[in-house]
C-alpha cells in the first residue's frame, strides 16, 4: 500500500486584507488631519485659553479622546498647530520663483509676497499674537522649530548679493533686518487693522488703502537698501 504524506493546507489570504489595513492608515490621518484643521480654526478664533478640547472635537466631528491619542495633550495639540503654520508659510517661501539677476524686481515681489501672505492667512497672524501673549512658552517646546528659519532671509541675501554687485543695493545691510522690516511693516498693519481703523478713522482694510499701504512699504524698503541713502547715526 503506498502512502503519501499529507500535504499542508495552503493558507488563504483574506480578502482584501492589505487594502483593510490602508484604509484603516488613511482612516487615522483624515482624523488626525481633521482635528489639526478644526484646532487652528479654533485657536485662531478664541485664542489658547479659549480653544478648548471639546470646542475642537466637536468642529472636527470627533471625539475629545482622539486628541489625546494623537497629540497627548491641549497643549500638544498647539505646538503642533504652531509648527504647521510656519511650515505652510516656508512651503510658500520656498515655491517663490525670482530671479535675483534682477534684484529690483525680485525684491518687489517678495515685499508683495510676505504683505499677500499675511493677508490671506489672517490666521496665522492671529495665532502668532496668541503665542506672544503666553511668551513663546509653547514653542519653545517644539523639537522642529529650529527648522523654520525663514527661507525669505536667504533669498534677501542672493538679491541684495546681486544688488551690490551692479551697483544697485548697499553692502552694509543685513538680509534680516530687510526681512524683519518688510515681515514687521506688514504684520502690524494686519494685526492691528481693526482698531487702526477705529482710531484712524478710516477702513485701512479696504483695498485702496491696502494698495497704498504696499506701495509706502515698497518705498520705505526700497529707499533702505539704496545706496545713496546714507545710514543714520
Amino acid at each position: 500500500m503506498v502512502t503519501t504524506a499529507r500535504q499542508p493546507k495552503a493558507r488563504m489570504a483574506k480578502p482584501g486584507g492589505k487594502r483593510t489595513t490602508g484604509v484603516r492608515e488613511q482612516s487615522a490621518q483624515q482624523t488626525r488631519e481633521s482635528i489639526l484643521r478644526a484646532a487652528i480654526k479654533v485657536f485662531a478664533q478664541h485664542g489658547y485659553e479659549g480653544g478648548s478640547v471639546e470646542k475642537i472635537s466637536r468642529l472636527a466631528k470627533s471625539y475629545d479622546r482622539m486628541i489625546y491619542y494623537y497629540f497627548g495633550s491641549k497643549e500638544g495639540l498647539f505646538v503642533e498647530v504652531l509648527e504647521t503654520i510656519y511650515q505652510r508659510m516656508n512651503d510658500a517661501e520656498a515655491e517663490l520663483a525670482l530671479d535675483v539677476g534682477q534684484p529690483l524686481l525680485a525684491l518687489e515681489q517678495m515685499v508683495h509676497f510676505v504683505l499677500d501672505y499675511y493677508r490671506a492667512h489672517p490666521e496665522f497672524v492671529t495665532l502668532l499674537n496668541t503665542e506672544n501673549l503666553h511668551k513663546g512658552r509653547h514653542i519653545v517646546k517644539s523639537l522642529r522649530a529650529k527648522e523654520y528659519s525663514s527661507p525669505a532671509i536667504t533669498v534677501i541675501g542672493d538679491i541684495l548679493q546681486a544688488g551690490v554687485q551692479q551697483g544697485l543695493m548697499r553692502a552694509d545691510v543685513s538680509p534680516r533686518d530687510v526681512y524683519l522690516l518688510i515681515a514687521a511693516t506688514g504684520y502690524f498693519y494686519m494685526s492691528n487693522r481693526h482698531t487702526l481703523t477705529a482710531f484712524l478713522g478710516e477702513n485701512i482694510d479696504a483695498p485702496p488703502a491696502v494698495a497704498q499701504w504696499k506701495r509706502f512699504v515698497l518705498d520705505t524698503v526700497f529707499r533702505v537698501v539704496n545706496p545713496a541713502v546714507q545710514p543714520a547715526l
